[in-house]
């Protein structure tokens, strides 16, 4: 992979309408978890390791035809997140590190896989750009169902959206992790500011 491919028509549509109706009934889904590079989002994550895989599909079954598709053989650990935003919203310049707030050693991902739920008739902003030491190497518009694959290491923002309605994607960060990295992270977990018993759990990375 030379930064980033996109794999267009991925699933059907009956499939993301169901994803988009599951996500948004979801008791985790809220005002992002994520830090402050993430302005105005809504989401919430799931960190699991490999052997946990049937634990995240029995919990969330709508995820499973994502994972099988997306989920790149040679990875262990995974941040997977849905990830909202609206008029208004955008992500600032980072790189992938989510799982630092378990492990400090861990490297960035080695991919990001991103599958393009629901995007605004003609949206404006939006775009995913790609950079590497400031060199931009790409700025895609978000088209529904398409699967896109990029680089763990590369900074990556998200422009601000400037038209009403809701750019939805389903993001997972595919680590390889030695064994030693795997002993911090937990088998599964879920991030949210609001879980069903209507605590907050927040983290930042």
């Amino acid at each position: 992979m030379k930064y980033y491919q996109q794999q267009p028509n991925a699933f059907s549509n009956d499939y993301l309408n169901n994803l988009w109706g599951e996500i948004q009934a979801c008791p985790y889904f809220a005002i992002n978890n994520l830090n402050r590079d993430f302005v105005a989002t809504k989401g919430f994550s799931i960190v699991f390791q490999r052997s946990a895989l049937a634990t995240v599909e029995q919990q969330f079954p709508y995820f499973k035809p994502y994972l099988d598709l997306a989920l790149q053989p040679n990875c262990n650990a995974f941040y997977l997140n849905p990830l909202q935003l609206k008029e208004g919203s955008r992500v600032d310049p980072h790189i992938d590190r989510s799982l630092r707030s378990y492990c400090k050693t861990i490297e960035p991902p080695i991919l990001v896989s991103v599958l393009y739920v629901r995007v605004p008739a003609d949206m404006e902003g939006g775009e995913l750009v790609l950079r590497s030491h400031k060199r931009q190497l790409g700025q895609i518009k978000p088209q529904i169902n398409t699967l896109l694959y990029f680089q763990g290491d590369l900074t990556h923002s998200v422009n601000a959206v400037k038209t009403p309605g809701h750019r939805l994607s389903l993001v997972c960060e595919q680590y390889s992790l030695s064994e030693a990295e795997l002993e911090e992270i937990p088998q599964f977990t879920i991030e949210s500011r609001k879980t069903q018993s209507g605590s907050k759990k927040r983290k930042s990375y």
